[in-house]
């Protein structure tokens, strides 16, 4: 049963986070919204601990991706 509540954590982190992605690249939230939204869930876990790191590492991974995006679709580099 261990593995299977990892897995679904897992699959659950993934699809946040491509929907995050996907709502920025849509203009649907911007990256100061999105990263807004992932904090004030980590700020949620007021004891701190493994949830919270994990959402703050997605915090920069939504980030990096989306400023990634944006640098290829502008021709940048």
């Amino acid at each position: 049963m261990a593995a299977q509540e990892e897995a679904a954590g897992l699959a659950a982190l993934s699809i946040c986070e491509s929907l995050m992605i996907a709502m920025v690249e849509k203009g649907l939230l911007t990256v100061d919204e999105a990263r807004g939204t992932l904090e004030d869930a980590a700020a949620a876990h007021h004891e701190g601990g493994l949830p919270a790191q994990i959402i703050e590492r997605l915090v920069d991974q939504v980030s990096v991706v989306v400023q990634a995006s944006v640098r290829g679709r502008d021709g940048g580099g």
